[in-house]
């Protein structure tokens, strides 16, 4: 009997597919030679993969192990490479002195234990678990890139890191051919990608070297094998060199780009480094090149904020102002308007540092201070260009500040971002900078406030009564209860999976206009704005907890209680 024979029958054994499902298996085998039974099973046969493997294991005799809850013992870690675990996907998992239980998805892969028997030198015995939880398993137990970082100490071509100011030996053009430093990193990059994270950070510690993933905002440590400090210098190198940095100078902060593709999308990747006790820290910024814009529809505003901005961005001339932290959306939602007022017969030019995403319609233009190119000239330039919309990424001093106003003053319509705590606190921001406050009474149309807060995975979150304790606002809850975190698979246990924005809306009437002109401070305006039904951030955090897309945590993390 042929091994596939012999397959086909245990399959039918199981007792979960039907003639029908087992017929479909084997028609797309056939169609995809490379393609594993149980790979086509899980694929073809309409069982998820773990009733697949429990029906299959109990056929085989097989035990079926739980990687969420279990935990592989130490000794059966060292029985074998990174680089055997990662060709075979594979966790060792469990050894009695005599032989080595290896945890796999793949109950017919004969090779596999072959291959392993002559690796560990032992009998190999066999249990399952589904693929997911095997790959997220060695990366944890194994770490990110750990048969690369394996193959680079194995060859011996990379000067291992002896002290502080230690630089490795390395040609550039050798290592740019080489396959481990290059896999590693392109690892690093490409997890990041499928994880979701914004950012990586790498950070050379005394006895380590940290890498970091920012997901939803926040910063999770990566697994990564404890001999990569060993190998430090290499691998900022390398990062260096696919941004066609300097990599002999080590002294100075420097900013460069990688362009990179993973999994058929291409992602413009902000590079920057930094001179730190124990070497250089580098931060990446990971954006995709394609235009996935959110749609204003789709930013999460509530009634009354929503038909404001539609308003303001819809107007012939003006100031938009969206202000708030790093890192609090203030792009996407530029980007958004941008989209809502990108018609065939409007002319918009943006400048912008850097520019993060490429709109079709749209005249984006880079800043470059090194060659005097800054936001100022670029204005200046614009108002030559016959606009009608222009957005300017920041206004960071007087001059952009004065050169905006005087745009909108002699009708075009302008976005920009300030750096503010909240919305009413961007006029006396302008003040601060030198504008006069007639102007800025005159020409802002609106400031938008904006914070972004972790969304409640739709798949865990859990129904729990209101905690009063919390609650700060004078008008009563909507509902006694709101939800929490509670974690699983889909959420890689977090609890949150994206993020939703929070709002407040401060449009400028004459009541503004006059606290404005009369140089009131932040508090004031906002409580005129207030009495005229604007939301602050926290009142908008509430309404999304009662709604179930935040919890109670996560508000109280990011606003303020006002």
């Amino acid at each position: 009997m042929s091994e596939n024979s012999l397959a086909n029958m245990i399959l039918k054994s199981a007792g979960i597919y039907s003639d029908e499902q087992l017929q479909r298996i084997a028609e797309n085998r056939a169609a995809n030679p490379g393609m594993g039974l149980a790979e086509a099973a899980v694929k073809f046969g309409g069982a998820k993969e773990i009733e697949f493997l429990s029906a299959v294991g109990k056929s085989l005799g097989l035990e079926t192990v739980n990687l969420e809850r279990q935990q592989p013992n130490p000794d059966a870690l060292t029985k074998l490479p990174a680089s055997a675990v990662y060709q075979y996907n594979v966790l060792p998992f469990k050894t009695d002195g005599t032989s080595l239980t290896i945890v796999t998805s793949d109950p017919f892969d004969t090779s596999a234990a072959d291959g392993l028997r002559l690796v560990a030198g032992c009998p190999i015995k066999t249990a399952l678990a589904p693929k997911e939880e095997v790959e997220k398993a060695v990366k944890k137990y194994y770490g990110v890139g750990a048969d690369a970082i394996e193959k680079m100490i194995e060859d011996g071509r990379y000067s291992v890191d002896e002290d502080i100011g230690a630089m490795t030996k390395i040609d550039v053009n050798e290592m740019g051919e080489e396959a481990s430093i290059v896999k590693f990193v392109n690892q690093i990059i490409a997890e990041a990608d499928r994880q979701g994270a914004t950012d990586i950070h790498i950070e050379p510690q005394e006895t380590e070297l940290r890498i970091r993933y920012r997901i939803d905002g926040m910063l999770h440590k990566v697994d990564v094998p404890p001999q990569l400090n060993r190998l430090k210098s290499a691998i900022i190198s390398r990062i260096k060199v696919m941004a066609n940095l300097d990599i002999a100078e080590k002294r100075l902060p420097m900013d460069g780009r990688i362009g990179i593709r993973i999994a058929g999308q291409d992602i413009d990747i902000r590079v920057s480094t930094m001179p730190a006790a124990y070497g250089e820290s580098i931060s990446l910024r990971l954006l995709a090149k394609s235009g996935n814009f959110v749609k204003m529809d789709d930013l999460g505003f509530n009634e009354r904020d929503y038909a404001v901005v539609s308003k303001i961005i819809h107007r012939p001339n003006g100031i938009f102002l969206v202000t708030g932290p790093t890192g609090s959306g203030k792009s996407t939602s530029l980007y958004s308007f941008l989209s809502e007022v990108n018609k065939i017969d409007v002319r918009i030019m943006t400048a912008e540092d850097p520019i993060e995403y490429h709109m079709a319609g749209i005249n984006q233009v880079q800043m470059q201070s090194e060659i005097g190119m800054t936001f100022a000239r670029a204005l200046r330039a614009f108002l030559r260009q016959d606009p009608d919309i222009i957005m300017v990424g920041e206004i960071r001093d007087r001059e952009t500040a004065e050169i905006a106003i005087n745009a909108s003053l002699t009708g075009h319509m302008v976005f920009s971002t300030l750096h503010t705590n909240d919305a009413a606190g961007a006029f006396p921001r302008l003040i601060d900078m030198g504008v006069e406050p007639f102007l800025i009474a005159s020409a802002v149309a609106g400031v938008m406030g904006q914070r972004l807060c972790r969304r409640l995975c739709p798949q865990c979150k859990k129904e729990v009564p209101l905690d009063m304790k919390y609650y700060s606002l004078d008008t009563p809850p909507e509902r006694n209860t709101v939800f929490e975190p509670a974690g699983c698979d889909a959420c890689t246990r977090t609890g949150y999976k994206g993020r939703r924005a929070l709002f407040e809306v401060l449009e400028v009437d004459e009541d503004i206009e006059g606290a404005i002109v009369r140089r009131e401070n932040a508090t004031q305006i906002r409580n005129i704005s207030l009495s005229k039904g604007m939301k602050t951030l926290r009142e908008d955090g509430w309404a999304k907890v009662f709604a179930g897309v935040t919890s109670v945590k996560e508000i109280l993390r990011v606003t303020e209680d006002q």
